[in-house]
């Protein structure tokens, strides 16, 4: 490599295939199959693509910046697929404020946040939902990681915490920052 070509750091590691993970590479198209399933992707045409061993190479020529972005950007999508077959991803949502409370009914997922109705959300392919006896803790599992989080913002969606009281459906582990109500400005 010519040393005033300047390629992605992220780029230019190799995705490393563990034992029980398959990849398969045709056209462009990049299949990874796992325990927990299979994924696929369609790579760039800008970025080539070379199954080596245990091991999914990725190389683009040019140096222009969106051609080095996309060299970052298809490793690191590649990567997720391999984890998301191989472990899974997971999160986990609380919901808190009184009354709150989820369940799962067959292939959706219940909430009831203070509205006037309860809401179903259907759970996408591949999703699990469990919730805690409490039912005040959701726990998603998902091996594509982009679906989970699609899904998981959609839900706190629903009932985002609001600033004043910290109602609301928020990550586990998310500090939320209380703003001072009316009594704050009184002297």
């Amino acid at each position: 490599m010519e040393a005033n070509l300047r390629v992605s750091r992220i780029g230019r590691k190799p995705v490393v295939l563990p034992s029980g993970v398959q990849a398969e590479v045709k056209a462009q198209t990049v299949t990874v199959k796992g325990k927990l399933g299979q994924l696929s992707h369609q790579v760039h045409p800008k970025v080539s693509v070379a199954l080596e061993g245990n091991q999914i190479l990725l190389s683009v020529e040019g140096d222009h910046r969106n051609v080095r972005a996309l060299h970052g950007l298809s490793r690191a999508l590649l990567q997720n697929m391999v984890v998301g077959v191989s472990t899974g991803y997971e999160k986990k949502l609380n919901l808190v404020g009184v009354g709150y409370r989820a369940s799962v009914v067959g292939q959706s997922l219940k909430l009831e946040v203070g509205k006037s109705h309860e809401v179903l959300m259907p759970l996408p392919a591949g999703v699990t939902a469990e919730v805690s006896k409490k039912q005040d803790e959701i726990v998603l599992r998902c091996a594509d990681k982009q679906t989970l989080g699609q899904f998981a913002a959609d839900v706190i969606r629903q009932r985002p915490v609001e600033p004043y009281k910290g109602k609301g459906i928020r990550y586990a582990g998310q500090v939320v920052k209380l703003k001072a109500g009316k009594k704050a400005g009184r002297k």
